[in-house]
């Protein structure tokens, strides 16, 4: 069976008065009014379509829309750590390992000192806090647009892209400097500080290896006193123990 024609009684009337164009004998009066009527449902139909088109057409806008900020939320949840709103562990990761690639760059890791404390005397919430005003006050000394991470619980860490490992530290100086002098709200009534390490890394480095490296220099300004900064590069070489002396009276087997 043949698709139905959905304009049939609009063809027919449109032949109709074609027919009655080319006929003077015919009734044009009646071809013309029956194509008026039919030209008017078309109008009408063709209004409303285009009302449910533009209609459908905003829906669709308002969902693209919806799902672009939802994969923005989805993107942000999966790189942000939720308290703080600094990078999560993963996301440094990413976000070091891709600097690496392309260019030097020192990583700055930082603790909290003391931080048990601060739960212990004060409670979680004002370690919370604490942790988030850290991050606030890391942003304001360093631009908002600088990669800063929470890569533990009072663990922070800054990638700073840099070739010069005096600017690296001269940064870590001024985040330890800048927390010491941190004024942090109530019930919080004692100076906060932090212990900062940091590596300074050519490009190809690992991440693992940057990582490590500044990590040794944070337990290297813990053990001197915290509150204060060590380059990896200023540690002491590990001592490496001479080879033991073969002895000639162990038996063979």
């Amino acid at each position: 069976m043949a698709d139905a024609d959905l304009f049939a009684l609009e063809s027919a009337a449109l032949a109709n008065a074609r027919a009655a164009h080319d006929d003077p004998r015919a009734d044009a009066r009646a071809a013309l009014a029956d194509m008026i009527v039919h030209y008017e449902r078309l109008m009408r139909e063709s209004r409303r379509l285009i009302r449910r088109s533009d209609r459908a057409e905003l829906d669709m806008n308002q969902m693209n829309r919806q799902l672009h900020e939802l994969a923005k939320e989805l993107e942000y949840r999966a790189t942000h750590d939720p308290l703080s709103g600094a990078l999560n562990r993963a996301a440094v990761i990413d976000t070091a390992s891709a600097c690496l690639q392309h260019s030097d760059m020192a990583l700055i890791v930082l603790d909290i000192d003391h931080f048990k404390w601060i739960n212990d005397d004060f409670g979680h919430p004002a370690g919370d806090a604490v942790i988030k005003t850290v991050v606030s006050c890391l942003r304001t000394l360093l631009g908002a647009d600088a990669a800063v991470g929470r890569v533990g619980g009072e663990e922070f860490s800054v990638i700073w892209p840099t070739s010069d490992l005096e600017e690296a530290r001269s940064v870590a100086l001024r985040i330890c400097d800048a927390i010491a002098d941190q004024v942090f709200d109530a019930p919080i009534d004692r100076q906060i500080t932090a212990s900062v390490g940091v590596s300074w890394n050519p490009q190809g480095t690992s991440f693992e290896l940057a990582y490590s490296r500044a990590d040794e220099a944070l337990y290297a300004a813990k053990r001197a006193g915290r509150n204060c900064v060590k380059t990896y590069a200023q540690l002491p070489l590990p001592v490496t123990p001479p080879p033991a002396s073969s002895d000639a009276s162990t038996p063979c087997h």
